[in-house]
């Protein structure tokens, strides 16, 4: 299309036609030249066992598969992982949305490793929407600190409406970490629920977040989450809000006292910080850690462990039993007419679900 500027009646003005514009791929690219290689079960296991943590992302992306070929491999790498795990200490952290986790995750980690050394894996599970199915990961924008330190791996995973499952995962990702050489390990959890008895069960120590002024004190003297607690600290204690802080920890003290001593014989002690400022950093990891000696030595520690991978058996069972159900072929056509009939008021629920599930029961015979 001719410019109207170079019309007679604009003669001074001219307006040069340009130059071509070159392609935007690269002719010297050879294609497929950079297709990954595809890793064997040893490749994963030898790329874990030397620190890679590339081969580690890998591997637990193999991990979170839904994918039936990708799960014989996840199963292999997870045995031949499991030998070199076990040797690190598991710390969960829970708190309702708001608390600060991530900014707490991220005081805590450089602490951790500037105090102790060693290596750090942060795993945590992110909500997904109910709608779209999909979530935001962006737990490493708020860790701006850990995200570059050379000496952690970050790994945010989709709960993705299933948390029984993404627990079951995130303790495998848990024996990864372990034999790629990580000795700490944080679990973060979406919030307070069902998360916080799955991340209970795959932990040493479990790390309540709580605020100030929110009501929650009185929520204090509720049962659940706050018997799971082996620690219960109380973030944004500093400037106007270190009164209402410090009044709210011993509100959760005089409650912590209504419940009856846990079986590891620790009593839960209540602290105020400030991630933000970091400031009361150093005091919560040494209740930490303080825990850590007390149940080693009274023999907890191993008791919990045990208990823990007893749990985790029967829910294998439990999502092997579930996944056999859904895949049978004649399961999955009778459910579509199940469903309707319920739909249709033509069945109760109860009454389909016993028909599907006496129908499995027969097939299995």
């Amino acid at each position: 299309m001719e410019h109207p500027e170079n019309s007679a009646e604009f003669a001074g003005l001219v307006v040069n036609k340009g130059v071509a514009q070159p392609s935007s791929r690269n002719p010297y690219l050879r294609r497929g030249s950079f297709v990954r290689r595809k890793l064997t079960a040893s490749d994963y296991v030898e790329g874990i066992l030397k620190g890679d943590s590339s081969v580690l992302g890998q591997a637990v992306t193999l991990v979170e598969s839904t994918l039936p070929e990708h799960h014989q491999i996840a199963q292999e790498v997870i045995e031949k992982c499991l030998p070199y795990s076990g040797n690190s200490i598991r710390v969960g952290i829970s708190g309702v949305p708001g608390a600060g986790k991530s900014t707490s995750i991220d005081e805590f980690g450089i602490h951790v490793l500037n105090e102790y050394g060693g290596k750090l894996a942060v795993l945590a599970i992110d909500p997904s929407s109910e709608r779209t199915k999909g979530s935001i990961l962006g737990d490493k924008t708020r860790m701006e600190k850990l995200s570059v330190h050379p000496k952690t791996f970050i790994r945010p995973s989709p709960s993705a409406g299933s948390l029984g499952g993404v627990a079951r995962k995130t303790r495998e990702t848990i024996i990864l970490c372990e034999a790629a050489g990580y000795d700490k390990i944080f679990v973060e959890t979406v919030g307070v629920g069902q998360s916080e008895t799955a991340c209970h069960s795959m932990v040493d120590f479990f790390l309540l977040i709580q605020l100030a002024g929110t009501g929650d004190e009185l929520q204090g003297i509720k049962r659940g989450i706050m018997e799971m607690a082996d620690g219960i600290i109380i973030n944004k204690c500093d400037g106007n809000n270190v009164e209402k802080c410090q009044l709210a920890a011993s509100h959760f003290r005089n409650a912590l006292h209504l419940f009856p001593m846990p079986d590891s014989g620790w009593l839960p002690q209540v602290l105020t910080y400030s991630g933000f400022y970091g400031i009361g950093i150093k005091e919560v990891w040494d209740m930490v850690y303080a825990y850590i000696d007390f149940v080693r030595q009274n023999g907890y520690f191993d008791h919990r462990r045990a208990e823990q991978a007893k749990y985790w058996m029967y829910e294998s069972i439990n999502e092997n039993l579930r996944d056999s159900f859904y895949q049978n072929p004649t399961i999955e056509t009778m459910l579509k007419a199940e469903e309707r009939s319920v739909l249709a008021g033509e069945k109760t629920s109860f009454v389909a679900a016993k028909q599907l599930f006496d129908t499995y029961l027969a097939l299995l015979h």
